[in-house]
């Protein structure tokens, strides 16, 4: 049992006939103090755990300095490859670009697409990619080679140059014919550039397998070369609604409301 002891007694108290003593008792509460003949003093309390507390918790939410400013995120590069014996494909996406308006928002400006990577062979598992032929695949062609039956083929052509001093000059036809034995399509990729004078062939077989890799990885990746995902991620639920209250005709509910 806690003995508490008065090692000092204000004199004020023990000139007082309200005086105690309290030794006998194991504990007495202060407000059992009478105070009545003393004349009580400011006091201040600090709590030191509290500030301890609060700085904790602020340290542990605010962004580092090295963090803080705006910085990005770390870039991520990802691709996929195909090797085969004559020849390998690789295919890497490439991200949509965005136009400011004068109103602050942003306007996708160049949607993104799918680059193709062709690098024939020149020994076993080896090859040369400063050879390397590009064909860049747009959303809608990828839908193409998605949808894309057994015995079925599709032909895309290509003039980096069109519109420019040098349209003409420049050829690129990438064609996916199914093989004989319908175990997969043939990728051929044909390049003409008479400005820095080559004439390329580069084919390679794809079989159903990875095909249907090609079709996942396209499907997955056409809403981020759209920039939907941009958009979903500027969404506020505030804003939504507020925007559906003060305009009655907003989007799709006037067109269900017209049924």
């Amino acid at each position: 049992m806690l003995q508490l002891k008065l090692h000092s007694i204000p004199s004020s108290l023990s000139s007082s006939s309200n005086s105690l003593c309290l030794q006998n008792h194991s504990f007495l509460s202060p407000k059992f103090l009478p105070f009545s003949s003393v004349t009580p003093k400011p006091f201040s309390i600090t709590c030191r755990h509290s500030d301890l507390f609060d700085q904790k918790t602020f340290s542990s939410s605010a962004p580092s300095s090295s963090s803080s400013g705006g910085a990005l995120p770390p870039r991520v590069y990802v691709g996929h490859s195909i090797y085969k014996g004559k020849a390998a494909l690789s295919i890497t996406p490439r991200p949509p670009e965005f136009a400011p308006l004068d109103s602050g928002a942003f306007k996708i400006s160049r949607e993104g697409y799918v680059l193709l990577q062709f690098a024939p062979a020149i020994a076993s598992r080896q090859y040369d990619w400063t050879r390397k032929q590009v064909f860049s695949l747009s959303v809608g062609e990828m839908g193409t080679v998605i949808s894309l039956g057994a015995r079925e083929s599709c032909e895309f052509f290509h003039d980096p140059m069109k519109g420019k001093s040098d349209e003409g000059k420049v050829r690129k036809v990438l064609k996916v014919d199914p093989l004989p034995d319908g175990s997969g399509h043939m990728f051929n990729l044909s390049v003409q550039n008479r400005i820095v004078n080559v004439d390329e062939n580069i084919y390679i077989p794809v079989s159903r397998a990875e095909l249907t890799v090609l079709s996942s990885i396209f499907n997955f990746i056409m809403p981020y070369l759209l920039g939907w995902h941009t958009f979903a991620n500027s969404i506020k639920p505030e804003d939504s609604r507020g925007a559906n209250n003060a305009n009655p005709t907003y989007g799709g509910d006037y067109e269900w409301n017209r049924l």
